[in-house]
């Protein structure tokens, strides 16, 4: 049972969360690093959202549901993927699922190497989020989008031939960032979700491994899965966190080391909250974060977990 001062933080956390109080229909575009692919998040509480595809996919989109509902926030969360695919497989084939609702809000990425065909290049990200954008406003001209800066890959850097090969994964996430930051600008969109920047910070402060070909290292976590390229449950659980921050403006510490979605998908509470701290400082460097009262509140538990 919470306390009367839990309970009066949690409706101050609620007001500072503005129009995101209202519900919101919020819609993610992607590929596999939205769908959760290679790890139990893809399928995870797959009821909850509304997979216009009807795969039964639950995914970073469900994870954002949940720490939404745990926040007291009312989203209404669909999602259209497509594995391997940019967002110019999305406007050939998927205007039909994209334009079936003026949504409010639009969460969206491109392919991995921002271009399958000439990996680092940006042109077709800038081209391709700019008429996504146009499609969006001519649905709903409020619509707030929001581009998700994806991760280096370690496929992608540490083996000999590869695109990346020699340099280092920040460089590589720097690289997909800068890609981004072009093609928000010519997207029109609120913001960049930077969740390359949280993986390299995770790894920088030593809580996650910068090297899955060399083993993990003791009490480190694997932000890739079996296939250095997917995300495993704590880089996807990363993902969801920033996205979230980005998105409702809240620090994502506000849902504390016992949340449910950490939880279920076997994550530690000092992993949950290792994971939290990371997305937070991102966002506050970046200035993503409204201000907040501190607190200490709790929505969650594991008993609390349905």
């Amino acid at each position: 049972m919470r306390t009367p001062s839990l309970i009066a933080t949690a409706l101050l956390l609620a007001l500072n969360c503005g129009t995101a109080f209202a519900q919101t229909h919020l819609l993610f575009i992607g590929n596999s690093f939205t769908f959760g692919s290679g790890s139990p998040a893809r399928f995870y509480r797959a009821d909850t959202v509304t997979d216009l595809n009807k795969q039964g996919i639950g995914g970073v989109p469900a994870l954002f549901k949940s720490f939404t509902d745990q926040a007291g926030l009312d989203y209404d969360v669909s999602l259209e993927t497509q594995p391997g695919s940019g967002l110019d497989f999305h406007l050939a084939n998927r205007l039909e699922q994209i334009g079936s609702y003026p949504w409010d809000t639009v969460v969206m990425h491109g392919y991995s190497t921002l271009d399958r065909d000439n990996p680092g290049s940006p042109e077709l990200l800038v081209s391709t989020a700019r008429q996504m954008g146009e499609v969006l406003r001519g649905l709903n001209p409020q619509v707030q989008i929001y581009l998700t800066a994806t991760w280096a890959r370690a496929d992608q850097t540490y083996p000999a031939g590869m695109p990346w090969h020699g340099k280092t994964l920040a460089r590589m996430a720097q690289d997909i960032r800068a890609g981004y930051d072009q093609a928000a600008s010519a997207s029109g969109a609120r913001a960049v979700n930077p969740v390359g920047d949280a993986w390299n910070r995770a790894m920088e402060t030593g809580i996650a491994d910068a090297n899955p070909y060399d083993g993990i290292g003791a009490e480190q976590m694997n932000l890739w899965t079996y296939d250095h390229y997917h995300a495993s449950h704590y880089g996807y659980y990363l993902e969801a966190l920033v996205v979230f921050g980005s998105v409702t403006g809240l620090d994502p510490r506000v849902l504390g080391s016992g949340e449910c979605s950490a939880y279920e998908l076997g994550l530690s509470r000092p992993q949950a909250a290792a994971l939290q701290q990371v997305a937070y400082e991102q966002l506050a460097a970046e200035g993503r974060l409204q201000a907040a009262p501190e607190s200490t509140w709790n929505p969650a538990s594991p008993q609390a977990c349905r």
